[in-house]
């Protein structure tokens, strides 16, 4: 009998003729790698003793370490020859490193700030309520002036409810990511502050950003979108879609164009986020913002976003909108579930101002505000060497140089020389400042200049008349 025949009576007997021979020996593989396995002995690998280093090994080996960066190395650097310091309120006059100048840098719109009215209401809040909070909202963080500030908030502002935070950046930082997450859509302004970037980042959404300000760009983009959800009718019912942007543009000076935005939400069916922190208490015969001065609903704007350091002249932020849109920040928003609550005694600041930016004061103080606006605006046009950007309605003014060919780095160190100049005029400006690495988009360098209510004639002429003379 030969092999072949006796491995096919094999086959036979054991009645494997049905079934493929690599079948059973790939089964019979696995059995015994199974078998191995739970059997084998465990070894440790070993290595040598290391041998002691010597002195001169060691100090070699120290010599070529490298450690990584923490951060990475900024890419613009700005030379300065002076660090400001405040010696006084920053009001209209301020005292910087100990020479007086008009302050032409800091977001004191209404002039409120150094205002006797609102020290007076928080010294009372601190001889009743101490210094601090100590203490999140949720956990024993709440006292009775964040409640009355929140409920008078929501009034002001003609929505439903409000809800406070302690850092006007963390605001909208969070609440951004309360409602966005992973998977969602998020169109976007390319002109939008840092904070909101940090929102962005911090929902993982996947973010499109539009133009700035250009409603034939974003158009474009919702189009296409919404071309890409018919394809994906399933996917596209669990993803949401939000537009985010500010009332009056911290970069750029400018205003949204509300009405158009509107129009937007309801044909594309997106949630609208709008930061207000620069048009608050400015915009509008009340004060009211962006919605007030386009005469649209403010429960048209799913959120409203503001910083309370600047028209209120306080610290922290809030948010306000529908109910059930703000409530869910209180368990959501983490800027609010995990910082100590606002001080009282800046909750109580925030009430006095609140209360005076609605009445007869408030539109007088806006009034003066526009006319110094006005005045800057009208008296720069002029200029041979400086360009502004800004709207008159609004109190942000951007100064760049004009038709420069330099690189940014080049103007910047230009205008950051103009503005230790400037201090030695008696006038405190500042340079717009930009994690260049990190923005969105690369803006104009320019000089930022905020003006207040409280700026007189005589103020804005001298800084006039400094951009005139001023040697590049």
């Amino acid at each position: 009998m030969t092999y072949q025949e006796g491995l096919f009576e094999l086959l036979q007997l054991l009645k494997l003729d049905d079934i493929h021979l690599w079948h059973v020996v790939i089964e019979a593989l696995l059995v015994l790698s199974l078998v191995w396995l739970a059997f084998a002995k465990r070894y440790r690998q070993h290595t040598p003793k290391d041998e002691p280093l010597s002195k001169k090994e060691e100090d070699e080996l120290i010599a070529e370490f490298e450690p990584e960066p923490l951060a990475k190395p900024s890419t613009q650097l700005v030379k300065t020859t002076m660090t400001p310091v405040l010696d006084s309120a920053a009001g209209r006059q301020v005292l910087v490193n100990g020479q007086e100048c008009i302050n032409f840098a800091t977001f004191n719109f209404l002039g409120f700030v150094g205002d006797k009215a609102v020290e007076d209401a928080a010294v009372k809040s601190i001889q009743k309520y101490g210094v601090g909070s100590c203490g999140p909202r949720g956990f024993y963080g709440t006292i009775d002036c964040h409640l009355q500030l929140e409920e008078e908030l929501a009034k002001f502002c003609k929505v439903e409810e409000a809800i406070l935070y302690s850092y006007g950046f963390a605001t909208i930082a969070s609440a951004i990511p309360a409602y966005s997450k992973r998977g969602d859509i998020i169109f976007v302004d390319e002109n939008v502050n840092f904070a909101i970037q940090k929102g962005l980042v911090a929902s993982r959404s996947r973010i499109i950003k539009y133009a700035h300000n250009d409603m034939a760009d974003l158009e474009k983009k919702l189009e296409t979108q919404k071309k890409e959800d018919a394809k994906d009718p399933v996917k596209a019912k669990a993803t949401r879609r939000f537009l985010v942007t500010e009332g009056v543009f911290a970069n750029s000076g400018d205003i949204c164009p509300l009405p158009k935005l509107v129009e937007f939400k309801y044909k594309y069916l997106v949630r609208l986020i709008i930061d207000e922190s620069f048009s608050f208490g400015v915009l509008g015969e009340s004060g009211r913002g962006i919605t007030e001065h386009f005469d649209v609903d403010p429960e048209e704007v799913d959120i409203m976003s503001v910083s309370m350091g600047t028209a209120l002249a306080s610290v922290g932020g809030f948010c306000a909108g529908r109910a059930f849109v703000i409530d869910h920040q209180r368990l959501s928003g983490q800027g609010y579930c995990y910082s100590a609550s606002l001080p009282p005694l800046l909750a109580n600041a925030a009430l006095n101002t609140l209360e005076r930016i609605g009445n007869t004061e408030g539109r007088q103080r806006r009034q003066r505000l526009r006319a110094n606006v006005h005045g800057f605006l009208r008296a720069m046009k002029t200029n041979k060497n400086f360009v502004c950007e800004g709207s008159e309605q609004a109190p942000i003014v951007h100064v760049s140089l004009r038709n420069s060919t330099a690189s940014i780095a080049d103007q910047e160190q230009t205008l950051q020389t103009l503005v230790e100049s400037g201090f030695k005029h008696g006038l405190a400006l500042t340079r717009a400042n930009y994690l260049r690495d990190d923005e969105m988009t690369q803006h104009r360098a320019s000089i930022r200049v905020a003006l207040s209510s409280e700026h007189t004639e005589e103020d804005i002429d001298t800084l006039v008349m400094f951009f005139e003379q001023a040697q590049l």
